[in-house]
């Protein structure tokens, strides 16, 4: 079953990506401007027995999306599993300076995005007679970090149109889920104060931080047969941060 993974390069993305790879699947992984990186995750898959190339495109883009899905498929066969993962720049602005246009920046990744791919997949989805869409959303909603409502409200409605596809495209065999991480510390966050991460990590009911891995297999999970009566559901990855 071909996986697609957007935003693959590094990070949450790379890390799915690999573990979909061990679990057998033909990995197509999505970058835009880190060719190197994606080149490099691809070639560490096909070193470990796996199977993947990369593939340049901006997931926000009408036709990039549609010549993506058909290079992918042309490559591997149709689209069997989606992971829409790909993300932007995610600054703090306060509320009295938010603009309409910080909510449009973080829409175009959470909602414009994974409709584009939805609509993209379902048809090969449709004739496989079932696929996976996982969509990797934010604990950020529940957390109402300050400075972060743009971003928050993109993924809130990501986590909306997860459930609302769900029940359309269920009676094609497609489930739709979205996997909602905590903070989990990657290469861009290198450069974070350390009393940051440790006040963060304090918080955390399991008392420490998550690990990329530990998304990529719940994600492996909804991808995967073991997850078939599973739809329309948020999968919290946080160590119980967000406990009410």
């Amino acid at each position: 079953m071909t996986a697609l993974v957007t935003g693959a390069s590094r990070g949450l993305g790379a890390e799915i990506a690999r573990r979909l790879a061990r679990d057998g699947h033909p990995v197509a992984v999505n970058y835009l401007p880190d060719r190197a990186d994606a080149e490099r995750v691809a070639a560490g898959i096909v070193a470990a027995g796996g199977v993947a190339a990369a593939f340049r495109a901006d997931v926000t883009d009408p036709a990039a999306v549609t010549s993506l899905v058909a290079a992918v498929q042309q490559r591997f066969g149709p689209v069997a599993v989606l992971v829409a993962n790909a993300t932007g720049p995610q600054p703090a602005v306060p509320a009295l300076e938010l603009t309409w246009q910080d909510h449009l920046n973080q829409l175009e990744f959470f909602v414009k995005s994974p409709t584009l791919l939805m609509r993209a997949v379902a048809p090969g989805m449709r004739a496989l007679g079932g696929g996976r869409i996982i969509h990797i959303g934010s604990d950020l909603p529940e957390r109402a970090e300050p400075g972060m409502s743009a971003y928050s409200a993109a993924k809130a409605a990501q986590a909306s149109l997860t459930r609302t596809r769900a029940r359309e495209l269920g009676p094609d065999g497609i489930t739709v889920n979205i996997v909602a991480p905590g903070w989990i510390p990657v290469e861009r966050h290198a450069a974070v104060d350390v009393a940051h991460v440790e006040a963060y990590r304090r918080d955390v009911p399991l008392g420490r931080m998550g690990t990329p891995a530990e998304v990529a297999d719940v994600v492996a999970f909804l991808a995967s047969d073991q997850s078939r009566f599973v739809t329309g559901e948020r999968i919290t990855v946080n160590g119980g941060h967000t406990i009410g």
